[in-house]
């Protein structure tokens, strides 16, 4: 199995999304990106741990690719607005891509590079190599899969 961090606005929706895939065994909401270790939801909300809402995508490489990952990222969300997705705004809203080596840092560009290509506006997603991933609260997981809620 292999490890993929996409923060895509609220972390919801891309789990629901990312979960739907074939070849995706596993999914967590979470926090990267930040310097505040073990943060809560409370103070990744209000926005002093430097930590975006993200996504842990745990897939089976034999069955589906990073690269292909990426593609679910660029099109299920607005990379080209800087900390805003839909109604929600902030720094920990942003989107990004956290590397576990240096193959997804290559791939990453490269699939940003592409993507650019087909936008007239510049993409603003941040890659950045992961530090940590902090799993959010239990009430987090699943959210959607459990309260049929809706999110942007």
């Amino acid at each position: 199995m292999a490890t993929a961090i996409f923060a895509m606005g609220c972390f919801w929706k891309p789990e629901m999304i990312f979960r739907r895939i074939e070849g995706v065994e596993d999914t967590a909401v979470g926090y990267a990106g930040g310097d505040v270790p073990n943060p809560s939801y409370r103070q990744v909300c209000a926005g002093h741990t430097g930590h975006a809402e993200a996504v842990q995508v745990v897939y089976d490489p034999e069955r589906i690719s990073y690269r292909a990952l990426l593609d679910v990222f660029w099109q299920n969300h607005d990379p080209t607005t800087r900390n805003r997705q839909g109604p929600d705004v902030g720094r920990q809203y942003r989107s990004a891509i956290f590397t576990a080596n240096d193959t997804q840092l290559a791939e990453a560009q490269a699939s940003l590079e592409a993507r650019q290509a087909e936008l007239t506006a510049p993409i603003v997603t941040e890659i950045e190599p992961l530090e940590a991933f902090y799993r959010a609260e239990d009430y987090h997981q699943r959210y959607l899969e459990k309260t049929g809620a809706v999110c942007f």
